[in-house]
């Protein structure tokens, strides 16, 4: 079964937030709306890098659109795996998405949960769009838009921390998490798109190394690789593929026409899911 998480901080204080109706509160007297379709927005302006920070509302619905086609769907199932295993099935435990998008990966978990499970969920991430979307489409998890830098979240409250394709903030993880709490985190691996990357780039960057540095305060679990071949068919498809990478910017408009000129195309899927665990 999952559930709303409750354990929030005041994005400007770091004082419990108490929920009031349909607004978060806190001892200080600092108050947070809880919008209609059932978000939080914790990020308070001091803390915006831009006047509408993170995914567009563009980019979002182009992620919506191409994950729920299934391509991706190997890679959430074996997310979902990593968070869950070792959980127990006769207490309740919490997860913070970190980074959550419009919900496709929690979506995915929930129906990976053994109905004994008790989790309560948050995802949180910067983009207003990302979390507007998230929260019309699961109502069973508590959605906020807030940033990895400053988690409104108390301390030694959270049990798994999923970081997917994000942005970790390691002290900050650590500080939420629980003492022996699971960091799970999805990343990139070399070959990841080479095959759109070599059409939109005109030369590719070395390779990073493999091997994956320890964050400080945690102790490396496992690692999974996820590779295989994924076929696109359609400009439709393809367009939004780029449109939710970071690729899209950071090609040139010759890069960006080339694929999106294109009808099909088979691409590398190159994933690795670390599974880190904080230190006592």
């Amino acid at each position: 079964m999952m559930t709303p998480f409750e354990a929030l901080a005041c994005p400007l204080d770091g004082n419990a937030l108490h929920c009031d109706g349909k607004t978060w509160r806190c001892n200080a007297g600092h108050s947070f709306d809880i919008a209609s379709q059932g978000y939080t927005h914790l990020l308070p302006v001091q803390n915006k890098r831009s006047r509408d920070p993170g995914d567009s509302k563009e980019m979002v619905a182009a992620r919506r659109r191409f994950l729920n086609a299934g391509g991706y769907h190997a890679v959430a199932i074996s997310t979902a795996a990593a968070a869950l295993e070792g959980l127990p099935l006769d207490a309740a435990t919490s997860l913070l998405d970190a980074g959550c998008g419009e919900g496709y990966y929690l979506r995915q978990l929930a129906s990976e949960l053994n109905p004994r499970q008790r989790l309560t969920v948050v995802g949180l991430d910067i983009s207003k769009w990302a979390v507007l979307a998230a929260a019309k489409q699961c109502a069973h998890v508590r959605w906020v838009v807030g940033s990895n830098a400053n988690l409104p979240i108390l301390d030694a409250s959270i049990d798994r921390v999923l970081c997917v394709f994000g942005f970790p903030v390691y002290p900050e993880f650590s500080r939420v998490l629980k003492p022996g709490g699971v960091l799970v985190q999805v990343d990139a691996g070399a070959d990841h798109l080479r095959e759109l990357r070599e059409i939109i780039y005109p030369t590719l960057k070395p390779a990073r190394s493999a091997e994956a540095s320890t964050p400080q305060g945690f102790s490396l679990q496992a690692v999974d690789t996820i590779q295989y071949p994924l076929t696109i068919v359609g400009n439709e498809q393809i367009t939004d593929l780029l449109a939710m990478t970071p690729h899209l910017h950071r090609a040139s408009a010759e890069g960006r026409k080339a694929a999106q000129a294109l009808t099909s195309l088979t691409v590398t899927v190159d994933v690795r899911v670390v599974r880190w665990r904080l230190l006592p």
